[in-house]
């Protein structure tokens, strides 16, 4: 508050003093810049003093004094026009508060932030995250996880042990891309759901005895197996796990708790959708991996085209294909690198 010499508004109304509950009935007036009480109560105390509350649409505006002392007006018209007078000014957010153009710009503006934070902030941020988790919160992440899939969802591999060490050694035979590979375990499995394969961020890469049966082409196999490499080597499950557990994965940082990430692991990792960029970057990684052994693209286009007709033929999609969908895009692009 601001003021001169006395002022001509007077405002009747209560005091309370803070040592007891009672309401003092006093006047304030404004006299050479101080607040002025008279009544069952009297102070003087500077204007530059006094705290003045916010406005609001139907409660009075009170007065706070230095020592939390509490002056309400009867009339909060009679209040603002004494405030008027001494050239009180609402804060520049007060008044925002005030006009509804304001409060619909800032919600406006606050789902554009949510917005450009979820689709490109939050992915970065996760990315970035990912590639700073040490390799030991990633494995305790992946802990158990696979012996709540063999209890829920798998049961034990058929296929021969020649068999199962035939595409193992196949695989670890087979160059990474210039940038690497990840270390990893294969894991064979028979599944309640079909043909499917996927990789845990523990480093574990599950494949159903029912793909391998359904592909019939060894480098078909490899083919998905690099694919799922490529999803390891970019973290992109890790990635995923951060951006819908953002708040559990920065206690995961700090005190290496990542027992609330690990319990919804297992159903992620059966219905993990990947975003277009994560599916591509897996495919660029696959597709790399085979022509540096010289692997035609061919055969990984024959794990798309062989789910595809199995969905066609069935009628219904298999589980592969729901967590990794072989979208004519990504086929196009395979076969635009094939040339």
């Amino acid at each position: 508050m601001d003021g001169g010499a006395t002022l001509g508004t007077a405002v009747a109304g209560r005091y309370y003093d803070g040592v007891t509950s009672r309401a003092h009935r006093v006047v304030l007036r404004v006299r050479d810049g101080h607040a002025c009480l008279e009544g069952e109560a009297e102070r003087s105390a500077p204007l530059n003093e006094i705290r003045v509350s916010e406005r609001s649409t139907h409660a009075p505006r009170k007065l706070t004094f230095a020592d939390d002392t509490v002056f309400e007006p009867d009339d909060r018209r009679v209040m603002d026009a004494l405030l008027h007078e001494t050239g009180h000014r609402d804060s520049t957010v007060v008044g925002m508060q005030q006009s509804w153009r304001a409060v619909l710009f800032s919600l406006v503006a606050l789902v554009v932030v949510l917005a450009v934070g979820y689709l490109f902030a939050l992915p970065a941020g996760a990315k970035l995250v990912a590639r700073m988790l040490p390799a030991t919160v990633e494995r305790q992440l992946g802990d158990g996880v696979l012996d709540v899939l063999d209890r829920q969802v798998f049961k034990p591999t058929k296929l021969p042990a020649s068999r199962r060490a035939e595409l193992a050694q196949a695989f670890a035979q087979l160059a990474p891309p210039e940038d690497g590979a990840p270390p990893y375990r294969l894991v064979f499995r028979r599944s309640r759901i079909g043909p499917n394969a996927f990789a845990l961020p523990s480093g574990d890469i599950v494949l159903t005895d029912e793909l391998v049966n359904l592909l019939e082409d060894d480098k078909a196999v490899l083919a998905t197996l690099a694919h799922e490499l490529g999803h390891l080597h970019e973290r992109h499950m890790t990635r995923r796990l951060i951006q819908g557990s953002v708040v559990a994965a920065a206690i995961t940082v700090v005190v290496g708790d990542a027992g609330s990430l690990v319990a919804g692991l297992p159903a992620m990792a059966l219905d993990m959708h990947y975003s277009r960029d994560a599916e591509q970057e897996a495919d660029d990684y696959a597709a790399a991996m085979l022509h540096q052994n010289g692997i035609p693209l061919a055969h990984m286009e024959r794990l798309f085209t062989t789910l595809e007709g199995l969905e066609k033929e069935h009628g219904t999609m298999p589980a592969y294909l729901a967590s990794h969908p072989p979208s004519a895009e990504r086929l196009a692009r395979l076969r635009e690198r094939a040339r």
